[in-house]
């Protein structure tokens, strides 16, 4: 019998085990897979997540990134370096999950990998949640399964507020000496855009859209990019998987359980960031049980609002933003991207120091302007 059982071993799982086992509590993981397992991402993570920890990341980050490159259709070449800040931690999702995990041993938590669930049942005051391995108990039950899994459903969730994008992925080594630099390319896809961001031992290039629409040749897409790097995408194992965007507030909790991570939708309708807010979702998730633990018969409830509150009215803007955006993504590339400042602006919404809402409306105000002959350039 565990007071919580966390159901999935990404970042949220993993953050929400470490906050709850270090107050304490007895907590289980269940993961499906063996860890460290493979998980397609492109593994850019702001390094203001520290704040919420108290070890050091140093072993679970691969590189650390200060300079971004932009192109449009692979020409048209900008450059920004971030400055008075800290670089952009790139990771490897096997070894930065597995990290958070272990360090959520560390406070005692328990890990069952290769461990599937296959049906859960709430049982006067508790959750009986079956496994391949065996039926577990807990008292409280967080679903951080991401956004294929099965949890949200079989907690009764059947029709999350979300926005479905997708993403195809691609590791591949470095020809020769790795170029140390974070790409986005925009206009060679609908919707969204292309990414490329290096690792000690390779690249991580992907292509995403965020925005739904017509379907779009991805293979084909990322074989052309390849071409800027030396990268023969054929010859790499590519990955697809929906991406779960946060489209308006919802209920995230029901009886004794949360949602945390992609499995509640947290990911950025504008950037697609998704590592970042769910970690935000599993420690949000683990003060909110600890609480009900405590016998706080609103925490649950109170967990809802401070992801509405705290992140959700946020992304509001957010989804203003790439609605207009990748609506125009030639205008948005030529007065916004290529503006010397949007670099360090949007490093700062990523690194939590500013806000969407602190922005957006100068951000549209500049891009309408643009599509008014005469008013724009």
């Amino acid at each position: 019998m565990f007071d919580c059982i966390i159901v999935g071993a990404g970042p949220a799982g993993g953050t929400a085990a470490y906050h709850l086992a270090k107050r304490g509590r007895s907590v289980l993981v269940l993961e499906k897979e063996s860890l460290p397992r493979y998980k397609p991402c492109g593994g850019g993570v702001s390094p203001a997540i520290a704040q919420w920890f108290d070890f050091d990341f140093s072993p679970a980050i691969s590189l650390k990134v200060d300079t971004i490159r932009y192109t449009w259709k692979m020409e048209d070449p900008v450059e920004a370096r971030l400055t008075n800040m800290e670089p952009i931690w790139m990771v490897r999702r096997d070894i930065f999950d597995h990290f958070l995990v272990q360090q959520a041993q560390k406070q005692g938590a328990e890990l069952r990998d290769n461990t599937e669930v296959t049906g859960i049942e709430f049982k006067n005051d508790r959750w009986q949640v079956k496994t391949a391995n065996g039926p577990v108990e807990g008292r409280y039950l967080i679903a951080a399964d991401g956004a294929k899994g099965p949890m949200a459903k079989l907690l009764g969730f059947k029709e999350r507020k979300r926005r479905l994008g997708g993403a195809l992925e691609a590791e591949t080594p470095p020809p020769g000496n790795p170029d140390t630099r974070t790409y986005f390319e925009f206009g060679m896809v609908k919707n969204g855009y292309i990414w490329n961001f290096p690792k000690a031992d390779g690249y991580s290039i992907g292509v995403g859209t965020f925005q739904g629409g017509e379907p779009q040749d991805f293979k084909s897409i990322l074989t052309e990019y390849g071409t800027m790097f030396g990268v023969d995408m054929k010859t790499s194992k590519q990955y697809g998987h929906p991406l779960c965007l946060w489209d308006g507030n919802q209920k995230l909790h029901t009886q004794n359980a949360v949602l945390a991570g992609e499995a509640a939708c947290v990911v950025d309708p504008m950037t697609a960031e998704g590592i970042r807010p769910s970690i935000f979702s599993g420690m949000k998730a683990a003060e909110a049980i600890d609480r009900a633990l405590g016998g706080d018969l609103n925490a649950l409830e109170k967990y809802t609002q401070v992801i509405v509150d705290e992140w959700g009215s946020d992304m509001v803007w957010a989804q203003r933003l790439a609605g207009v955006f990748y609506k125009i993504p030639k205008v948005g590339y030529k007065v916004g991207v290529k503006r010397p400042t949007a670099t360090q602006t949007m490093a700062k919404i990523l690194c939590g120091q500013l806000r969407y809402s602190d922005v957006v409306n100068f951000a549209l105000k500049r891009l309408s302007k643009s599509m008014i002959p005469g008013m724009g350039g």
